[in-house]
């Protein structure tokens, strides 16, 4: 008779060879048993149990066959992309999004709830009704819910250390979230899951080490080392919205308590306000004339359509928010030797303009040999990069998949 311990030994022996062959499936298929034994270094007979088992859970089907030269064909095998959905949820920005997604990152049905000024329970109450709808749309089972949350998050306990965006500190949320939806619940920091989701989804796939600085409602980055998100010795790895840049009396209050952050001087609210101003300031320039040609309110929308049409005093503040950031960029770039950097976020739709006075920066604060090589890129997941990114924690912790 086998004792508890040799009977839990078998069990994650056996979920460890299924996640190995569902991964071999996954990565190389259509793929035959054969290639997944020689792959994996597993017993055939193992890798066929597996498989049947897999097979009859409807996680992956039979396609097809390949000839040999010698023997009968080889049935071949693949991953069934919807046989599990996920739902990816992104609360950093100016309304709740969420998607539910396929196995591959396919993002099959969208929601967003609008903000306005939602905090403490009020914001609790609206990730419900956005999951709700999203639960509501899935029509495969579900393998797990990922949240990427604004500020100080304790992933590991699936706690909220300090939100002040949403006015949640020490908030239970992945507690709250288990009892109410019974799945599989992953709370990450929202540039955290940002960097995940490029790194699995978007420019980082060829990589092994990235940083994802997000730019937004707030400054952060997120940080891949070898394969592996990093959360610091705690969780406040990328916290460089709040690292001071600017000292003296023109600098502001940030909402961290501290003054002259990085933050105070480059996010959407600090560029919307500073367009406001030229508009006032300035009748003649672009960013007015195109106000009072659409006659719609000044947000970041009406701002980015302005600066393609080449509103000079918008360039000028969009270069000096570049420097800014390729400031900070130097400091990671020095400290942690990546090479490969992506901006997101709403700042990142100024494009190759914010780019070049980044690497501006880069090139006049940085050691000129690490500097050449250091490359600054755009991200190509545009506004889903936080939901793919929460995607892509779920498959990473549920299958082994990414």
């Amino acid at each position: 008779m086998f004792s508890i311990t040799e009977k839990a030994t078998q069990k994650r022996a056996k979920l460890h060879n299924k996640r190995l062959v569902l991964k071999v499936i996954y990565e190389q298929g259509p793929v035959s048993r054969a290639d997944i034994a020689r792959t994996t270094h597993l017993a055939r007979t193992t890798v066929s149990n597996v498989v049947s088992s897999l097979l009859a859970e409807e996680m992956v089907e039979e396609v097809g066959q390949r000839l040999l030269e010698r023997g009968k064909p080889a049935t071949l095998i693949r991953v069934v992309d919807d046989s599990r959905q996920i739902i990816g949820i992104d609360l950093g920005g100016r309304a709740f999004r969420g998607v539910v997604s396929d196995l591959r990152g396919n993002i099959l049905h969208r929601q967003n709830l609008p903000v306005a000024h939602h905090q403490g329970d009020e914001a609790l109450q609206q990730v419900y009704r956005l999951i709700d709808g999203l639960t509501a749309q899935a029509t495969r089972p579900l393998l797990g819910i990922g949240v990427g949350v604004p500020g100080l998050v304790d992933a590991e306990k699936g706690q909220v250390r300090q939100s002040g965006r949403l006015n949640w500190r020490d908030f239970p949320l992945r507690q709250l979230l288990s009892q109410r939806y019974h799945l599989p619940i992953h709370i990450v920091n929202d540039s955290h899951v940002a960097a995940f989701g490029e790194y699995t989804f978007g420019n980082g796939r060829d990589v092994a080490n990235l940083v994802v600085i997000t730019a937004g409602m707030g400054i952060s980055a997120g940080v891949v080392l070898g394969g592996q998100l990093h959360f610091g010795d705690s969780f406040g790895a990328g916290e460089i919205g709040h690292i001071r840049v600017v000292t003296g009396p023109e600098a502001r209050l940030c909402s961290c308590g501290n003054r002259g952050c990085l933050e105070t001087v480059v996010n959407e609210r600090v560029l919307v306000e500073q367009a406001r101003e030229i508009a006032r300031r300035n009748p003649h320039s672009l960013l007015h004339q195109f106000i009072e040609d659409t006659d719609a309110p000044l947000d970041i929308d009406v701002v980015s359509r302005a600066f393609a049409a080449g509103d000079s005093e918008l360039q000028m503040l969009i270069a000096q928010m570049g420097r800014r950031l390729g400031y900070a960029v130097a400091a990671i770039a020095g400290i942690l030797n990546v090479e490969r950097i992506v901006v997101a976020g709403s700042m990142a739709r100024f494009g190759d303009p914010l780019l070049a006075a980044m690497q501006q920066e880069l090139q006049a604060s940085l050691h000129p040999m690490l500097a050449h090589r250091t490359q600054i890129r755009l991200s190509s997941l545009g506004e889903d990069i936080v939901m793919k990114g929460a995607v892509a924690i779920v498959l990473s912790a549920e299958m082994g998949l990414v």
